[in-house]
């Protein structure tokens, strides 16, 4: 088994693997006001690991790692890998930054396997619109990035025309964004039937009329039409660790294995405060899954989760990358949308990474001790 280490360091004092704490001793709080604010910081470990089932012919895998390192809010702590694979590297998409394990097997190599351990520190965010202050400025090249067009992100046609409508009198970068963001919640649906997080395939959704979705599409929809009305955004595409401790049962991971828990974010550049989260596919999560369920625009627990998610996010959760239309190295498989999943390709074809458990990868969560 070849092993590869980073630092696995955060402010000069290692954590020993043994300091992982269970993910039943995270607290799962009461409902309560439902405001993050950036205090304390919290450590954790994420753990992926694959077994190709059928291993037909050469075998290779992309695992993603954490790239997204802010000061305020996440810290990297470093990523280490075991695995039976003939190489395995890390790797950096050139035009995105979104870094990955890339691991190639042998191809009589009948078991193929990898496990990665991810460690981060968090801290939750919150941005006072009412208290700017020095930020750095971005950069041509970043701000026409953030700014661009992607292939399911278009910013002419019929997302520009509906982010003119939506943000007409607009008197700033902030009001648009607002009014944006505001349009999202009141008019889109969270739909349970979208597989994985969704595509964001936003001027489909648009020209069609069908404005449901999972984070992928109604996230991307306000970074698309935000991008269309001239502010930079982006998604960030990560996973839930951790119960909420505001006592939201649809805003957390509940269990240890956090599989299925994938979830993107969404991000916008304003002068004066930098990059501003928010989080309007959260809302529609909130009324479809808080229990009961099916909750009114009007319920508190709803319009706690829509005055919150304009500035704020709670950060029991991972961000890997704000990566879109990432080629995997040495694939012979499609671009992909966005880099989230783990993902693998046999002789047969790439894998369905939306199906875990006969792709088989698990991935698994655990809060650190401090």
């Amino acid at each position: 088994m070849s092993i590869n280490r980073r630092d696995f360091l955060l402010g000069g004092t290692a954590l020993s693997l043994g300091a992982a704490s269970s993910f039943s001793a995270f607290a799962q709080g009461a409902p309560g006001a439902f405001a993050p604010k950036p205090t304390a910081w919290r450590r954790f470990e994420v753990t992926t690991r694959m077994e190709i089932a059928e291993a037909e012919g050469q075998a290779q895998a992309w695992i993603p790692l954490p790239s997204v390192n802010e000061p305020d809010w996440i810290r990297l702590m470093g990523s280490l890998w075991t695995t039976n694979a003939a190489n395995a590297v890390q790797v950096r998409d050139p035009r995105s930054g979104a870094e990955m394990l890339h691991a190639v097997w042998e191809k009589d190599e009948a078991k193929p396997v990898v496990e990665v351990q991810s460690r981060f520190a968090a801290r939750d965010r919150w941005i006072d619109l009412a208290k700017p202050g020095p930020t750095p400025a971005l950069s041509a090249k970043a701000r026409l990035h953030y700014t661009a067009a992607t292939r399911l992100l278009p910013t002419d046609g019929i997302v520009r025309e509906t982010a003119r409508k939506i943000t007409q009198g607009a008197r700033s970068d902030v009001d648009k964004a607002r009014l944006l963001y505001a349009w999202i919640v009141d008019n889109t649906f969270r739909d349970p039937k979208i597989r994985g997080c969704g595509l964001g395939n936003i001027a489909y959704m648009l020209e069609t009329g069908n404005l449901g979705g999972k984070c992928a599409d109604l996230n991307a929809l306000f970074v698309g039409m935000a991008r269309a009305s001239g502010l930079p955004a982006r998604d960030l595409y990560g996973i839930r660790v951790a119960p909420s401790k505001f006592g939201y049962k649809s805003l957390g991971a509940n269990s240890e294995i956090i599989t299925k828990a994938q979830h993107c974010r969404a991000e916008v550049y304003f002068t004066g405060f930098g990059w501003f989260p928010v989080d309007p596919a959260d809302v529609r999560k909130v009324v479809l899954e808080e229990p009961p369920g099916n909750l009114a625009l009007a319920d508190a627990m709803v319009v706690n989760a829509r005055k919150t998610l304009f500035g704020a996010w709670e950060t029991n959760w991972l961000a890997y990358n704000s990566g879109l239309d990432i080629v995997l190295p040495g694939s012979k498989g499609p671009t992909l949308e966005f880099l989230m999943y783990p993902q693998a390709e046999t002789a047969a074809g790439r894998l369905d990474s939306l199906d875990p458990d006969a792709f088989r990868y698990t991935i698994k969560a655990a809060e650190l001790a401090a």
